[in-house]
């Protein structure tokens, strides 16, 4: 992210300004080369899943389309589901790739092209439409795809945890308690969110 969103949050408040002291500089790269499409097949995959088993079972997902990187929404569309879940897919994971898959071919699910001419709110309100696909997945998608600078992923975890353990709270905020608390972090909040991950994850 840009030293401008940098230097808006060291301004917002000293506490955030020891944390980024303590943290260093941000790291949050969006992954430019991966297509909507392959983003979401990808996030689904790995939903409620430990990373060593997503990426296994991602894998063998990927190894069903011999001689591709990665199957076209069609190709996913033609596999049989017992196929597919013989990768090690549930059957509602099966059931949410093979509707990404659907809503890629219908243009739901935009083109990368067709996805910088829309608002992160349009976004979430289409993507959403997907069997599988919350607004969680949308907002990392947002961030970690697109690359969108003011996403605030409220019902996060981390980001709520770290929230809590940089302004020393006793509990957690709500994901309600926690929007209003990053309004002064606009337009800059995707930059907040990656700090409050990397707090989350500090040792004492």
């Amino acid at each position: 992210m840009t030293p401008e969103a940098i230097e808006h949050l060291r301004r917002s408040d000293k506490i955030m300004a020891r944390l980024i002291r303590r943290v260093g500089p941000c790291e949050l790269a969006p992954n430019t080369r991966r297509t909507p499409f392959q983003a979401l097949v990808r996030s689904v995959t790995f939903q409620q899943l430990n990373g060593t088993a997503a990426e296994t079972i991602f894998g063998r997902m990927i190894a069903l389309f011999p001689g591709k990187q990665f199957p076209a929404p069609g190709d996913v569309l033609a596999t049989s589901d017992e196929r597919l879940r013989s990768a090690g897919l549930s059957r509602a994971k099966t059931a949410a790739i093979k509707d990404i898959a659907a809503k890629a071919v219908a243009g739901v699910v935009p083109t990368r092209r067709a996805a910088a001419r829309l608002s992160d709110a349009e976004l979430v309100e289409r993507l959403t439409e997907i069997r599988g696909v919350g607004p969680w997945t949308v907002e990392m998608f947002l961030i970690f795809t697109l690359g969108r600078p003011d996403v605030w992923p409220v019902a996060d975890f981390g980001v709520r945890k770290g929230y809590a353990l940089t302004y020393g709270l006793k509990e957690m905020p709500s994901p309600k308690e926690l929007l209003p608390l990053g309004e002064r972090w606009r337009p800059h909040r995707s930059t907040a969110a990656w700090y409050m991950w990397r707090a989350a994850d500090l040792k004492d």
